[in-house]
């Protein structure tokens, strides 16, 4: 569970939610769901990576919630939402607009963001009515939508084989990670966060991911492996910005640079000099601005009310 495990004091501890909610997906799935912030205010809606949970996005929420509905979920098999046996991308997209179904009025639309397997999620559920229906605008963080793996920087050495065959069997571990002790947070912060991020941000980080049960982490990992968004690039229409990285290790700038090329509405796309793969953690107050930005610049507060 996401609250028993993440930090309980400071920027990143969990704030309460006014509502809970369960979204039912296509197949079944439960969704564990959480709402934000006054009724009738802009919409955004938070779509958090692989091994993390709602509570990733407890810097933005605290900060957005002020005069923003927001809406985070736990993606299945993480934080909250039971673990299903139907695993990809097109679950995700079913996840992704079972949530907008659940909690968007018709016709009401938000900003979308996702981190990392939630940039994916919009990418994979880009071409649906209901996700076109409700996105005014989405922010992408540190995500990619093809060759995950094999741009992988995780591994220091030179690009090849042996660096995927290499990166293929970390990322695809199915050894537990045990308890957030000191080494475990050094390799964390290594593999998803830059040089200078504060001891605070690679403890909530570590918390979270520690938490993700290692047959999800597992499961999840061969799903990314094989990963080929590059149709949804195309199909995602509303106005989007890219942010990144620039030593992020999981998915490098090139990712975004490409995304940001291939995007038919691409509005920005920011690289933070220094930051890892947790920008969200690593960023709080410049994703939130970027995020405020979008929602003054593309959706109508008559929408929410």
């Amino acid at each position: 569970m996401s609250r028993l495990t993440a930090v309980a004091s400071g920027p990143y501890a969990p704030p309460v939610p006014a509502a809970e909610l369960t979204a039912v997906s296509a197949d079944g799935a439960r969704l564990h769901v959480e709402v934000h912030g006054p009724e009738g205010a802009p919409s955004v809606v938070l779509a958090h990576g692989w091994t993390c949970s709602t509570a990733f996005w407890a810097a933005q929420i605290r900060e957005l919630a002020v005069d923003h509905r927001v809406i985070a979920y736990d993606q299945r098999g993480h934080g909250r939402s039971p673990a299903s046996e139907a695993c990809g991308t097109q679950e995700l997209a079913d996840d992704l607009e079972a949530v907008l179904a659940a909690t968007l009025a018709s016709g009401e639309r938000a900003v979308v963001v996702g981190h990392s397997m939630g940039g994916m999620t919009v990418l994979a559920a880009a071409d649906r009515p209901v996700f076109r229906s409700h996105a005014a605008a989405v922010l992408l963080c540190s995500t990619g939508s093809s060759r995950l793996v094999a741009e992988s920087t995780l591994v220091p050495i030179r690009a090849g084989r042996l660096r995927t065959r290499l990166t293929r069997l970390v990322l695809g571990s199915r050894a537990p990670l045990g308890p957030v002790t000191p080494v475990a947070r050094r390799v964390l912060k290594y593999g998803t966060m830059g040089a200078g991020s504060a001891p605070h941000m690679v403890e909530a980080c570590a918390r979270i991911v520690h938490a993700c049960p290692r047959n999800v982490r597992y499961t999840w990992s061969q799903v990314l492996d094989l990963l080929d968004l590059d149709h949804g690039v195309r199909e995602l229409a509303a106005p989007t910005e890219v942010l990144v990285g620039t030593a992020d290790r999981l998915t490098p700038p090139v990712h975004a640079r490409s995304l940001a090329a291939a995007l038919p509405f691409c509005v920005g796309l920011t690289e933070l000099p220094g930051l890892g793969h947790m920008t969200p953690v690593e960023a709080p107050e410049l994703v939130t601005g970027k995020i405020r930005a979008l929602v003054t610049a593309y959706v109508d507060v008559k929408e929410g009310a």
